[in-house]
């Protein structure tokens, strides 16, 4: 990045400029800043390129002012708005070629006909907002508040310092658009420079801002990695695993968002994942495990789980024989051994296990009493055999299949239309032209009807 240029001939000064403000549009930070854009008509010191992204803070500030502005007098131009951002420049600026649109016209003139200048796309907020008192400081003069009608009739005294503030109201609250009212502040700038120059008075001219026009609060980044890493939402923090341990280690885990039941349609759901269960009833063993979940709220979920060997696949698959709800005296029992199963070495997960909507779990009595009784697990984990990771599921068997009925319909439709497609491309293949043709002058073709 381009942060301080001397220009000399016309062409030089034209692609410094060109540079200085295709680095002032670049430049991003994640903490509030102004930019400064400073030009001398005698000269200014020469500034180091800082590292891209680079935010001057105040003492580096106050040390370039204090090189600028060595000794002897200065006449200073201190155009300030009241808020200014790159963001300015670059939605109002023509940045793109298009310079007749740009709303700093005379902006940009002026830093090209200087002999020198000095852009600083990011300065410190506080920095920005204490530059007047810097300047008074420095030049040991009180500002004097004046405009462009003003300065034309203002008798300036070269040989002592002077500072002149200009301020520049911004778009908030006005009833004119950014754009117009960026317009008539340059127009301001060109009344007062032309004035200076009809005066013959050498000047150093600063545009800024006293605040931000766009804040962006970003959280810092120093204290994160450095690299590329995955984009995610915050996780809130995640419940454990319900775990019934034996002596040789965790036997059976399960996991649920939500284990809701009710005890008729019309009643509400009651989510027991919220409460914290006892295990007492619980077993295990290598072909058979069960799981109590005993609540203080006098419900009472059990799971019974079942491991067997099946030939045909050369491997022992567990399945989840049933579900059972006891609550006042009454019990519920659910199937559910012909929808949910997995590997024995594996863990079940299902988003979605219900008994009423797409039901994984039946069922078993027809009690009258108990009839209405309704299961609703959501994001249901669950494994009785194989906890070879210790407190870690494993590998899961998901109940949501890889061909989908949409996956179906969209494959036979496409296997559809490529039929037909090759069979009319193989009949267009199969059109023969005629090979014989009349011939006016000879004979003509006889064609026998017995043929």
């Amino acid at each position: 990045m381009k942060m301080a240029a001397s220009r000399g001939s016309s062409p030089v000064r034209l692609m410094a400029f060109v540079a200085v403000f295709f680095a002032l549009f670049a430049t991003g930070s994640s903490t509030s800043q102004v930019p400064l854009l400073m030009w001398s008509s005698d000269g200014l010191p020469p500034l180091a390129s800082p590292a891209a992204g680079h935010i001057m803070s105040n003492d580096q500030l106050t040390a370039y002012i204090n090189s600028a502005f060595g000794s002897g007098p200065h006449t200073v131009l201190l155009f300030l708005q009241d808020k200014l951002s790159k963001d300015d420049f670059t939605v109002f600026g023509g940045v793109f070629g298009n310079k007749q649109d740009s709303a700093f016209q005379n902006l940009e003139a002026a830093l090209q006909s200087s002999s020198s200048s000095v852009t600083l796309p990011a300065l410190e907020w506080s920095g920005s907002s204490d530059i007047l008192a810097l300047l008074q400081e420095k030049l040991g003069v009180s500002p004097l508040l004046v405009d462009a009608d003003t300065l034309s009739h203002l008798s300036i005294n070269a040989s002592a310092s002077n500072l002149l503030l200009i301020n520049l109201p911004y778009c908030t609250g006005s009833d004119k658009s950014c754009k117009e009212v960026l317009h008539d502040n340059d127009e301001i700038i060109g009344k007062v420079l032309n004035t200076m120059k009809d005066k013959n008075v050498p000047y150093t001219a600063m545009y800024t801002g006293v605040q931000p026009s766009r804040v962006i609060s970003e959280t810092s980044m120093s204290n994160q990695p450095v690299g590329r890493s995955l984009l995610q939402a915050v996780v809130s923090d995640v419940k454990p695993p319900i775990i019934f341990n034996t002596t040789g280690g965790p036997c059976i885990m399960l996991w649920a968002q939500t284990l809701n039941v009710s005890l008729s349609t019309s009643s509400a759901w009651i989510d027991l994942a919220t409460q914290n269960p006892t295990l007492s009833g619980s077993v295990c063993n290598g072909s058979m495990s069960r799981l109590v979940l005993n609540y203080a709220t006098g419900f009472t979920l059990s799971f019974v789980m079942s491991r067997r060997f099946y030939p045909v696949s050369a491997r022992n698959w567990f399945t989840l024989d049933s579900v059972t709800l006891q609550s006042n005296g009454l019990t519920r029992s659910f199937t559910g051994s012909r929808s949910i199963y997995a590997p024995a070495e594996y863990s079940y997960h299902c988003q979605s296990v219900s008994s009423f909507q797409d039901a994984l779990l039946v069922p078993n009595n027809t009690n009258d009493n108990t009839s209405e009784w309704r299961l609703h697990f959501i994001d249901f984990q669950i494994q009785g055999f194989g906890l070879a990771n210790g407190t870690n599921f494993s590998y899961a068997s998901d109940c949501a299949g890889f061909f989908t009925a949409g996956i179906w319909m969209g494959l036979l439709t496409s296997l559809l239309m490529l039929f037909i497609f090759v069979y009319g491309l193989h009949m267009i293949m199969q059109l023969n032209t005629m090979d014989r043709f009349d011939d006016p002058k000879g004979p003509s073709i006889s064609v026998p009807q017995s043929e």
